[in-house]
């Protein structure tokens, strides 16, 4: 629809007229041409450039050459001469209002082909693409391409990614006064057993009526039959109430166990808790732990996928589950003490049903729900408390215990009795030294920030607690907080697990997406997602390069190739001619919440490395499918390949904080650029956040998922506009840890990035106290283990990382790691190489740093590269065990044999 302006006379029609076009235009009605059209012009500085000019959402009119010799014929243009070259476009048509429907412009050139968007196109800020020697100009913007280079070049301008490079390196301080300070619900629980406590205490930023314990099956809260089947939960109190101040504060058992301390200040009565979970009547050890079945577990998860054959399976194991002959326990105790100088009261209130009917009896200090059912059992100073709600008055110095004992269920009288003569110190005691034993498997690192090592423990102890199944050696369901496994967001927590040296706890939690794989092939245990097949697949690869467990593969060996079958099965039939460069053999469907069942990058990127993980891991044990499926994900990639460079070329170019403009890539073949810029009508804010597609779910998967190589000129596009475009801090928005240029600039050694991704995301998204991690940054789904495996990986890259047959140490650190007297330690941590142990001194005070290195498996490295940044950036002086890169204050020990001693002198 073309306007044709008439204004009527007098100012208020001319008003009215001008607004119904503004109107119209907004509403994508109505485009605004002028009789002569637009021109622009492109210039290059070198080459002899050829190729085409195509226009979207507008009439290219013709094509002349103002600069240099050659020949147009249509919308085609060749350049014959040598240096620079000039084309002038006019446009007819135009659409360059803001909103969808943008006039493109797309240069198709032999080589660095590129689009822009013609409402772009301005005099103060012209498009300036030095990487490709163009830039774009206003027709009666006459300025050479060296012209425009040396005034954007006098500005000094920089990228976000060259303003973090030039200011101090980032710390856990100084992110953490820009980011949210989060309080999280605690979990608190036994490793296997899908009967979870969640604890919900009054926080300075989260004040709640009075603290909360929802006892819950994995994700499902329990439910009581006299109550109509509704949700049960517990509230207690302690201290006055709500005021006007919360002073509280919270820590986890030596930093890292799930025991929680809390400490409450009341004017002066001092609250000291404590809580736990144990069992019933049984001493806590790993042998006394039966976990729940992985079906079972799976069933009483959000979003679970269970074919009718498990769900018979699971109804076998209900009543075991449900009506065990031990319950689990939350043991809780405060410490009441006056630290006045005069006598004060104390207040609290125990355990109670929230808008249940029950009756507390002051003579057993039981809390019964339904005649036999006791949910509760009540303490003071050790005997029956005499009234669920006390006001208690201590002298100075005074000390009163207060004690509640809460099964998971409620339990009989005769149950009840013997639980409230129990011993809160001994059931402590047992509490601690069970966590201790898991501590104390596997790998161990020591850092010298102790929030980052307090964390690595916690972390793994908080993946450890819901990844459920019986013991001692049934399937596990890695859960990833209230969710059940997914194949994508499971995969950190078993890598993480193999990379401290919990090779069994990894095999057992693949074993569960083996055993529940479907007739067809693949593997989805979650709603609708269809990227879990490519991305289990890998995760098995992952553990294969740990172990080398070739039995295992040889078992599974049936199941890997009905999984490779259906992919290949699912790409043939997207084998299409039509689609030839925007999506052919490229699997389409969607990879997360949002219904977008496109050929995403991220679906066909986890695919194609699925596919190169297996095809390696069979190469020893069956050569021919191994050489069958190796050719077939070459295949693959070079699809996936010729797609995304297509889409490249298609994408809107976007300017960079220097001044320079990039090109872009969609999420998917057959978009135009990236979602976000809205070239096409549609609506997408999504878990708040406009960034969905194309940075949480983007095309940096291509990188991560070895598509594309991390050196490659695609890879240092990618990473330079998504920081422009999708980054605040440097880390992403929403659920921040799918973002993967983490992983990127951890490869490619860029350490100021690197931290400002690692504690700005941090720093907002775990609580502070206790470590678990929200899902999102609007507080949604509390002990969200794929945010916290995420953390935990990024950490292990920042530590140690493999890189062909190179092992880089260290790669990534804090200069503030390696002040005086500080040390590093990794001991037996896993890697493809085998284990590895590293320890870091420095002695900056007597100028020297210095590391011992062991890796001495039958797979170790051919050459080893540790980074020993000076706390202050001194370069080193002499040199001992390698070659020295003062550049990237990196020692390369090259022909490594196993051991290395390498010493910095200063």
């Amino acid at each position: 629809m073309k306007i044709k302006l008439v204004l009527p006379c007098g100012l208020l029609g001319c008003i009215l007229t001008l607004f119904s076009l503004f109107t119209l235009v907004l509403n994508g009605q109505a485009k605004i041409d002028t009789p002569s059209g637009q021109k622009i012009s492109i210039e290059w500085c070198k080459d002899k450039p050829t190729g085409t000019i195509s226009v979207l959402n507008g009439n290219l009119r013709n094509i002349e050459i103002t600069k240099g010799k050659g020949k147009v014929k249509a919308n085609h243009f060749e350049i014959t001469s040598q240096g620079t070259a000039r084309i002038t476009i006019g446009i007819d048509n135009a659409h360059n209002v803001p909103g969808p429907g943008a006039t493109l412009i797309s240069v198709q050139t032999t080589h660095s082909p590129f689009s822009f968007l013609l409402r772009d196109v301005t005099i103060k800020s012209p498009i300036f693409i030095p990487d490709y020697s163009v830039v774009v100009l206003k027709d009666s913007d006459q300025r050479s391409f060296s012209e425009v280079q040396s005034t954007i070049k006098s500005l000094k301008l920089q990228t976000k990614l060259q303003i973090i490079e030039s200011e101090p390196e980032e710390t856990f301080d100084s992110a953490a006064k820009r980011t949210q300070n989060q309080t999280l619900p605690v979990w608190l629980g036994l490793s296997r057993d899908f009967r979870i406590f969640e604890l919900n205490e009054s926080m300075p930023n989260a004040p709640l009526q009075a603290s909360a314990i929802t006892p819950r099956f994995s994700t499902a809260p329990l439910t009581l039959k006299g109550n109509n089947n509704g949700a049960i939960y517990y509230n207690y109190s302690i201290g006055r109430g709500v005021g006007v101040e919360i002073n509280t504060s919270r820590q986890l058992e030596e930093g890292v166990m799930p025991i929680l301390h809390s400490t409450q200040m009341d004017d002066d009565i001092e609250y000291k808790s404590t809580s736990f979970v144990s069992l019933e009547h049984s001493p806590l050890t790993a042998q006394t732990v039966k976990g729940t079945n992985y079906l079972v577990a799976d069933k009483y998860s959000i979003g679970h996928v269970l074919s009718p054959l498990q769900e018979e399976i699971v109804k076998t194991k209900l009543q075991e589950s449900f009506d065990p002959a031990e319950e689990t326990v939350l043991y809780f105790q405060s410490v009441i003490t006056n630290t006045g100088k005069v006598p004060r009261y104390a207040w609290f209130k125990t355990a109670n049903l929230w808008q249940k009917p029950y009756i507390f009896d002051p003579k057993t200090g039981l809390s019964v729900f339904n005649n036999d059912s006791v949910f509760c059992v009540s303490k003071l100073n050790g005997n029956p408390l005499p009234n669920e709600e006390v006001a208690l008055l201590l002298q100075p110095g005074e000390k009163a215990v207060f004690e509640f004992y809460l099964p998971h269920s409620p339990v009989s009288y005769e149950r009840a009795l013997a639980l409230i003569a129990q011993s809160f110190e001994q059931r402590f005691l047992e509490c601690k030294a069970y966590w201790h034993t898991k501590l104390g498997q596997g790998a161990h690192i020591r850092v010298p920030e102790k929030r980052i090592e307090e964390m690595i423990q916690a972390g793994l102890l908080h993946l450890d607690l819901i990844t459920y199944g019986n013991e001692p050696d049934g399937d596990l369901a890695p859960n990833v907080g209230y969710y059940g496994p997914i194949g994508t967001e499971s995969a950190p927590i078993i890598q993480f697990y193999n990379s401290m040296g919990w090779g069994e706890i990894a095999k057992r939690s693949l074993n569960y997406f083996m055993d529940k794989q479907h007739e067809d092939g693949s593997i989805q245990n979650y709603q609708s997602y269809t990227g879990e097949t490519g991305a289990v697949l890998w995760s098995l690869g992952e553990y294969f390069r740990y172990t080398h467990d070739k039995e295992w593969i040889k078992k599974i060996e049936p199941e890997i190739l009905k999984a490779c079958g259906y992919l290949l099965k699912w790409r043939a039939g997207n084998k299409i001619d039509s689609l030839k460069g925007r999506g052919y053999g490229m699997i389409a469907g969607k990879v997360a919440d949002p219904e977008d069942n496109f050929h995403q990058f991220m679906l066909n990127g986890y695919a194609y490395m699925g596919l190169s993980r297996m095809a390696e891991i069979l190469a020893e044990i069956d050569p021919d499918q191994s050489l069958r499926l190796k050719k077939e994900a070459y295949e693959w990639k070079k699809d996936i390949r010729e797609s995304a460079l297509n889409a490249l070329a298609q994408s809107p170019v976007v300017p960079l904080g220097d001044g320079t403009w990039i090109p872009t890539l969609p999420p998917w073949t057959g978009a135009i650029g990236p979602r976000a810029l809205y070239f096409n009508r549609e609506k997408f804010f999504s878990h708040g956040t406009f960034t969905v597609p194309d940075i949480l779910l983007g095309p940096m998967y291509l990188v991560f998922c070895e598509v594309f190589g991390v050196n490659e000129p695609l890879s240092g596009i990618l990473l330079n506009y998504e920081s422009e475009l999708f980054l605040q801090n440097n880390a992403v928005f929403s659920q921040p840890y799918y973002g993967r240029h983490d992983w990127l600039q951890a490869r490619l050694g860029m350490a100021k990035p690197f931290l400002k991704t690692y504690y700005n995301t941090f720093s907002a998204l775990a609580d502070r106290e206790t470590y678990t991690f929200w899902e999102h940054l609007f507080h949604a789904t509390p002990h969200k283990t794929h945010e916290e495996a995420w953390f935990l990986m990024e950490t292990r890259w920042m530590l140690y990382l493999e890189d062909d047959t190179t092992l880089r140490l260290l790669n990534t650190i804090p200069h503030k790691w390696l002040e005086d007297g500080k040390t590093i330690e990794l001991t037996n941590v896993q890697s493809y190489f085998g284990p590895i142990t590293v320890k870091v001194n420095s002695a900056i005070n007597k100028n020297y740093i210095e590391a011992d290195i062991t890796c001495n498996s039958d797979r170790k490295p051919k050459e080893v590269t540790i980074r020993l940044p000076h706390p202050i950036g001194q370069k080193a002086l002499h040199v001992m065990g390698g070659e020295y890169d003062p550049k990237t204050e990196t020692v390369i020990v090259k022909s490594f044999q196993g051991n290395a001693h390498v010493r910095l002198e200063f």
